[in-house]
């Protein structure tokens, strides 16, 4: 059965310990120029700055394609859509309407005004920013937790706890196919010519079916336990995979092998998000930082210091502004903190 990565914690992924690494994780001889050029920025961008979003914890961040709002989804039920106004997220508003956890959300690929929840409720809704509603409920047959919307924007797939990913068409609302797998199923993805279908599972494997066939093509021993969340790269180069034993892998998406390892976290990875131009890779967990890598030569580039375990995380389509949320509240934490925060990094240090 599968788990919403938000809901896991260190027991249920199982956790290797500090400083394991892969064997094909190579080191690199010195920070290269976009290194220090990147570093440089955040030196003078490294203001992280709150905003409140909801009354219980955040689950999942987004960006609309165009950079102009971010979206949260929350175990309140709602979602949240924002406006970003220069160097500050402004609220623009609240979705109700689902009766259960909003675990994942999405936007349209190229359509910033439409963005897709999944819920614990057994439903998906389509919401509209211009007009603020819900423009369609879609049944589904289980609890859902991950979402996404197809690079081409004709298809949107839901997976539930029951390991069955739904494939709905985003015009008429109806489902198209319907596939139950024999394994967890974490997270889901098309690659970015729109002509496969990338899923992670318990097992460490990621699987990928053809599209729109959904026949399998191929199975990859990815990590040695339980292989979380998925992401690939605007560029079309690259896709990351992040792992309960605290490494994130990244793979060539032509010849499908992996081409190195990021491996400064310490606990399951939870979530990733490539910078707008592939160059940067961040990643978290329960370690309180997010790291952020370059991607060509997995050097430490950034890290962004948390007070707690980190959920979701979403580079913005344009800038070097990375969204995140944490578990704020919690009895390990400061308890007088309220959760349902969205954060974002790369704010200016004198704003």
């Amino acid at each position: 059965m599968a788990v919403p990565a938000a809901a896991m914690g260190p027991s249920a992924l199982g956790q290797s310990g500090p400083g394991s690494m892969a064997p094909w994780c190579s080191v690199s001889s010195g920070p290269t120029r976009y290194v220090l050029g990147m570093q440089e920025l955040f030196r003078g961008h490294s203001k992280t700055r709150e905003f409140p979003a909801h009354s219980a914890k955040v689950h999942s961040v987004a960006w609309s394609c165009d950079g102009r709002r971010l979206a949260s989804g929350s175990f309140d039920k709602t979602a949240s859509v924002f406006l970003l106004e220069k160097d500050r997220l402004v609220k623009e508003n609240n979705y109700r309407g689902h009766g259960d956890s909003v675990d994942q959300l999405c936007w349209h690929p190229s359509n910033p005004d439409l963005f897709v929840t999944a819920s614990g409720d057994k439903t998906i809704r389509i919401w509209d920013v211009r007009t603020t509603k819900c423009i369609a409920t879609v049944n589904t047959k289980g609890e859902n937790i991950n979402i996404c919307w197809s690079p081409d924007g004709q298809t949107i797939a839901v997976g539930n706890k029951d390991d069955v990913v739904t494939f709905i068409d985003a015009k008429t609302h109806r489902s198209k196919a319907e596939e139950q797998f024999k394994f967890e199923v974490n997270e889901i993805s098309w690659n970015n010519d729109n002509n496969m279908f990338f899923l992670t599972n318990g097992n460490g494997c990621i699987n990928i079916l053809s599209y729109p066939e959904l026949k399998p093509v191929q199975s990859i021993n990815a990590h040695p336990s339980n292989c979380i969340c998925i992401k690939f790269d605007p560029m079309g180069k690259y896709f990351a995979t992040g792992s309960a034993d605290a490494l994130v892998s990244l793979w060539d998406v032509d010849e499908l092998v992996c081409v190195r390892c990021f491996s400064r976290l310490d606990w399951p990875v939870r979530t990733l998000s490539f910078s707008h131009d592939g160059k940067m890779l961040a990643s978290a967990s329960e370690d309180h930082f997010i790291d952020i890598a370059e991607v060509e030569t997995g050097d430490k580039l950034w890290e962004v210091q948390c007070e707690s375990p980190t959920f979701t995380v979403a580079w913005h389509p344009k800038r070097p502004l990375l969204a995140f949320a944490c578990d704020d509240k919690d009895g390990k934490y400061d308890s007088s903190r309220e959760a349902g925060t969205v954060k974002l990094f790369g704010l200016p240090n004198d704003s």
